[in-house]
């Protein structure tokens, strides 16, 4: 166990890299040499504060983390290939979020009519999406829904978390990463890659997704 002043070193540390990575992702090109740097090192200090914290619940999120980790260092670069590693590697976070969310929560999932509705909601996003990525390359589009019934089933299973087990800052977190997704599909499919601004929200809505869902996790 870390003392309070680690943990709170740590998540100084997390939020320097965090605003940092943003600002370099939305700054000119010359800079994001420096993001080999601050965007790997993201997640594993992240997971290092949350490991503070014991049992189950703490360890799924945690692998949720390392799994986003994979994602973080695919997509330093850009191409099918690399997108492809990304989404299989944060689609496999999402699983683990889902598991660790689910063992928060005394409720079936799609217990009430607001979780069916908003699942219904994130799937109709998921369509946009998808059609939008096939548009501009139609291998995408089988690999961003699939990512993204991935991603709806765990806002949903955020949703769900028992409102004495962290739903409050889980739940944001998780529309901050559908928020961030969506930002991102728009760089990608609609806008196009040269837009700085958009990446640098990217990382900014990513970062804070992460932080909020360990901030619920108990860390």
């Amino acid at each position: 166990m870390r003392s309070p002043r680690s943990r709170a070193l740590l998540g100084a540390a997390y939020g320097v890299l965090a605003i940092t990575d943003a600002l370099l992702a939305a700054g000119p090109p010359g800079r994001h040499r420096v993001r080999l740097v601050t965007k790997p090192l993201l997640m594993p200090v992240l997971a290092a504060r949350l490991a503070t914290e014991s049992g189950s619940e703490a360890r799924g999120v945690i692998a949720a983390q390392a799994l986003s980790w994979g994602g973080d260092v695919a997509l330093l670069k850009e191409g099918r290939r690399p997108l492809l590693a990304g989404l299989g590697s944060f689609l496999a976070a999402h699983l683990c979020y889902v598991a660790a969310f689910r063992r928060r929560s005394s409720a079936p999932l799609l217990a009430t009519p607001g979780r069916r509705r908003l699942l219904a909601l994130c799937g109709v996003a998921n369509a946009g999406m998808a059609l939008a990525a096939g548009r501009a390359d139609r291998t995408m589009a089988g690999p961003v829904a699939a990512y993204g019934a991935a991603l709806a089933t765990m806002v949903t299973s955020a949703a769900a978390v028992d409102a004495d087990r962290g739903r409050g800052p889980i739940l944001t977190g998780a529309s901050l990463f559908l928020l961030s997704d969506t930002l991102l599909g728009l760089r990608l499919f609609v806008v196009g890659e040269d837009s700085r601004a958009l990446e640098g929200a990217v990382m900014a809505t990513y970062t804070a997704a992460q932080w909020c869902i360990g901030a619920g996790a108990g860390g």
